[in-house]
């Protein structure tokens, strides 16, 4: 769909990427089945801090471990389902269908290294960029959907 509204954050430290995936949690709607949190950055970024935050403000209180090697973490957490997918092992768009992709549209998914599959930003409602800016943090949070856009509207990012 493109870009609806773009917002910038400044993240000096470890604690303000927590801040702000406690933000988008509590922003997004409370049943966000079917939403596609993209998560984009370098290694070191903070993509799974943020979606440990999120997870975690959601109301998981166990283990968060990265997806690096499963590929797929699932979550039920107040009778959501919550997917934290990493594709930085996937070679190619096929590979998603092993991973049960069309299945996951149950529940919010929240994927780190989205550039791995080219076009997946068209089915996303928010996109995330994080990179270095100086000893912090930028994060540069982008609605690409229309029901994305007065979620982050609304966002308080104070």
């Amino acid at each position: 769909m493109g870009q609806l509204l773009t917002r910038r954050i400044e993240l000096p430290d470890e604690a303000a990427t927590i801040q702000l995936g406690r933000r988008i949690a509590r922003s997004l709607p409370a049943q966000p089945a079917g939403w596609l949190v993209l998560l984009q950055g370098d290694l070191g970024a903070g993509k799974s801090t943020l979606a440990r935050a999120i997870l975690r403000e959601l109301g998981h209180t166990g283990a968060v471990p990265s997806p690096t090697y499963t590929l797929v973490e699932p979550y039920e957490v107040d009778s959501r389902s919550v997917y934290h997918i990493d594709l930085y092992r996937i070679a190619s768009p096929d590979e998603l269908e092993y991973l049960g992709w069309d299945d996951l549209s149950d529940g919010l998914r929240i994927v780190e290294w989205p550039e791995r599959i080219p076009g997946l930003e068209a089915d996303a409602d928010l996109h995330i960029g994080l990179d270095y800016a100086g000893d912090g943090r930028m994060a540069v949070l982008r609605a690409v959907s229309s029901r994305a856009a007065p979620v982050l509207q609304g966002m308080d990012l104070k």
